[in-house]
Protein backbone atom coordinates (compact mmCIF):
# COMPACT_ATOMS: atom_id res chain seq x y z
CA UNK A 1 0.00 0.00 0.00
CA UNK A 2 1.55 3.76 -0.83
CA UNK A 3 1.58 6.50 1.63
CA UNK A 4 -0.60 9.33 1.10
CA UNK A 5 2.36 10.96 -0.38
CA UNK A 6 3.29 8.97 -2.75
CA UNK A 7 -0.35 8.85 -3.80
CA UNK A 8 -0.12 13.00 -4.38
CA UNK A 9 2.91 12.59 -6.24
CA UNK A 10 0.93 9.97 -8.26
CA UNK A 11 -1.77 12.31 -9.18
CA UNK A 12 -0.07 15.31 -9.49
CA UNK A 13 2.64 13.86 -12.07
CA UNK A 14 -0.21 12.59 -13.86
CA UNK A 15 -1.34 15.84 -14.28
CA UNK A 16 -0.35 18.63 -17.49
CA UNK A 17 2.81 20.47 -17.04
CA UNK A 18 0.43 23.50 -17.14
CA UNK A 19 -1.63 23.11 -14.51
CA UNK A 20 -2.65 25.76 -12.07
CA UNK A 21 -2.70 25.65 -8.71
CA UNK A 22 -6.58 25.36 -8.57
CA UNK A 23 -6.47 22.49 -11.42
CA UNK A 24 -4.66 20.57 -9.25
CA UNK A 25 -5.99 21.09 -5.81
CA UNK A 26 -9.54 20.40 -7.71
CA UNK A 27 -8.04 16.70 -8.82
CA UNK A 28 -6.13 16.07 -5.15
CA UNK A 29 -9.98 16.75 -4.05
CA UNK A 30 -11.81 15.08 -5.90
CA UNK A 31 -9.57 12.11 -5.77
CA UNK A 32 -10.59 12.48 -1.68
CA UNK A 33 -13.70 12.03 -2.11
CA UNK A 34 -14.18 9.20 -4.70
CA UNK A 35 -11.82 7.56 -2.10
CA UNK A 36 -13.92 8.53 1.09
CA UNK A 37 -17.15 7.46 -1.04
CA UNK A 38 -15.47 4.12 -1.79
CA UNK A 39 -14.60 3.36 2.12
CA UNK A 40 -18.02 4.41 3.36
CA UNK A 41 -19.68 1.81 1.06
CA UNK A 42 -17.24 -0.68 1.74
CA UNK A 43 -18.37 -0.02 5.87
CA UNK A 44 -22.16 0.11 4.59
CA UNK A 45 -22.43 4.39 5.65
CA UNK A 46 -24.62 4.84 2.59
CA UNK A 47 -28.48 5.28 2.09
CA UNK A 48 -30.61 4.23 -1.02
CA UNK A 49 -31.65 6.57 -3.60
CA UNK A 50 -34.90 6.44 -2.42
CA UNK A 51 -34.32 7.61 1.02
CA UNK A 52 -32.17 9.96 -0.15
CA UNK A 53 -35.05 11.63 -2.52
CA UNK A 54 -36.93 11.41 0.61
CA UNK A 55 -34.97 13.38 2.33
CA UNK A 56 -34.61 16.16 -0.09
CA UNK A 57 -38.30 16.36 -0.48
CA UNK A 58 -38.39 17.04 3.19
CA UNK A 59 -35.83 19.90 2.93
CA UNK A 60 -37.86 21.59 0.76
CA UNK A 61 -41.00 21.73 3.01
Amino acid sequence: MSTAKDQIKQILDSQPEDSTYDELLRELAFKRMVDKGLEDSKQERTISNKDMESRIKQWQQ
